[in-house]
Formats: C-alpha cells, sequence, structure tokens
C-alpha cells in the first residue's frame, strides 16, 4: 500500500507538472501573439505625435506649391487642360487611426475591418493637404484622385473629403480600383485629356506601374535610376506604416508567411555594422 501511495502521488506530480507547463507555455505563445504586432507601435506612434512627420508633410505640399506656380508659368502650357493626380490613403487622408486600432486590437489588416474604417468617415487630412489642393483648383488646375480604394467604398469616401474640404470630390474626379491594383490604366484615362503637372503619393506606385516588382533592391534601382523626378513632378509623402517596401519589397510580394518567418525576415533586411 505503501508503494501504491507513493506511485499515486508521483503520478500526480507529474500531471500537474504538465499541466502547469502546458499554461506556461500556453501564455508565452499568447505573449509572442501579441508582440507580433509591436513592430507596427512605433511607426504609428511616430506618424500620430512626432512634429517631424507634421513637418515633413508641410514640406512635401509646400514643395508642390512652388514646383506647381513653376510649371503655371510656362507660356506653352497656356490654354491646355490641366491637372494633379494624387493618392488617398496617407498621401491626402490620414488612416493612422485604423492602423492604431489593429495594434491595439492585435488583429492584422481585414478587408472587412478596412470597410469598417471607411465606413466610419472620420479619417483627417494630412498636414497641408487641404489647403494644396485647394490652391490648385483656384489657379484652374483640377485633381484627380486615383486610389486603390475599392469602388463600393466610393460612396463613404466621397462624404469624408467634403468632410475635410478636398475640391473634385465627385465621382468624375476619383478613380477607385475595379480589377487590379496597377493604376496605369487609370493614369493614362487622366493623361488622354489632360497635362498632369503633378503626381503625388507615398507609395512608389502611385507614380508608376514600373514599381510593381517584388523586389527591394530593383525597386531602389528604378528610384536612384529616375532620381530627378523626385521633388520635380514626383511629390512623395511619408508612410512609415506600410506600403510596398514591405509587401513587395521586404516579403517579396508573398502574402502566407507565417509570424516566425515574418520575424526572421525583418531581423535578416536588418543593416548593422
Amino acid at each position: 500500500m505503501k508503494y501504491k501511495f507513493v506511485s499515486f502521488i508521483l503520478a500526480f506530480a507529474i500531471l500537474l507538472s504538465c499541466s502547469t507547463t502546458k499554461n506556461t507555455v500556453s501564455q508565452e505563445e499568447d505573449a509572442h501573439i501579441y508582440n507580433t504586432r509591436e513592430y507596427s507601435i512605433q511607426s504609428v506612434l511616430w506618424q500620430q505625435n512626432a512634429g517631424e512627420y507634421r513637418a515633413l508633410c508641410y514640406q512635401a505640399f509646400n514643395l508642390a506649391q512652388l514646383r506647381l506656380d513653376q510649371f503655371l508659368a510656362d507660356e506653352s502650357l497656356k490654354g491646355k487642360k490641366l491637372a494633379i493626380i494624387t493618392d488617398i490613403d496617407e498621401t491626402v487622408m490620414d488612416n493612422s487611426p485604423y492602423n492604431a486600432r489593429l495594434i491595439l486590437d492585435n488583429k492584422e489588416y481585414t478587408a472587412a475591418d478596412w470597410t469598417d474604417w471607411v465606413n466610419h468617415k472620420t479619417a483627417l487630412a494630412i498636414p497641408g493637404a487641404t489647403d494644396f489642393l485647394n490652391y490648385a483648383k483656384n489657379k484652374g488646375v483640377e485633381v484627380f484622385y486615383i486610389s486603390n480604394r475599392m469602388e463600393h467604398e466610393k460612396e463613404a469616401t466621397l462624404e469624408n473629403m467634403k468632410q475635410i474640404q478636398f475640391p473634385f470630390a465627385d465621382n468624375e474626379h476619383l478613380l477607385f480600383k475595379t480589377t487590379e491594383s496597377s493604376k496605369q490604366v487609370r493614369f493614362d484615362k487622366v493623361l488622354a485629356n489632360y497635362t498632369v503637372l503633378l503626381f503625388m503619393g507615398d507609395n512608389l506606385s502611385d507614380f508608376s506601374s514600373e514599381f510593381i516588382v517584388n523586389s527591394t533592391q530593383k525597386r531602389n534601382q528604378i528610384v536612384d535610376a529616375i532620381h530627378l523626378k523626385f521633388g520635380y513632378n514626383f511629390i512623395v509623402l511619408p508612410n512609415p506604416m506600410y506600403g510596398d517596401w514591405e509587401s513587395k519589397g521586404i516579403y517579396q510580394g508573398k502574402y502566407n508567411w507565417t509570424t516566425e518567418q515574418k520575424d526572421s525576415i525583418w531581423k535578416s533586411n536588418l543593416k548593422g555594422y
């Protein structure tokens, strides 16, 4: 009986140990899952709080206005239909609250959650955007918003744009995504009828479909090859939160990486000394 009792105690201790280990592993897994969103905290905090972010936005629109005035002084453009093509998200409208919500809820992007954010119609203008876009309108230059928001999001987007006093907030000037992400067909539609003075965006594909490549090296090589366009008729807005630099560059166009693989990819792309 003594040996049976000792065996029972040992078996119970082992079971208790296994249960405790399992709970500890589970807690560690939960902590690890939570930590997978932490990589984006710094970028969202910076966009929402840094005066430097606001300064860069104002700088971009100040430069855009300077270039616009220079173009308008060109006699060869007199009498032509003039336009600006701009992206929407993180170029003229701030969606950082959506990205902050993903962090707080520890969730990845989903189309449904994004549409829910769009339908809130509470995005604010990027600093300097409203003044510049209305300046262009007052100078007789039309603004076309070419975005990869979906067609079913257009009505809510228009209402949001009107709230923040964007000019040309109408169906004619909003060209949203239908079947493909490349904006080239929509660019060409505007270019067929207008002389486009400026392209504005936070993502390189907002300027040319040439940038739609799944390679950081190739994207950077293209930037270097046409570097004189940036600050001339290509105006770039800062966006550290997301973009093709990550999805097509760091992730090489693949969307099925596991959390552990992403962590390895992030670290392998860091350049130390």
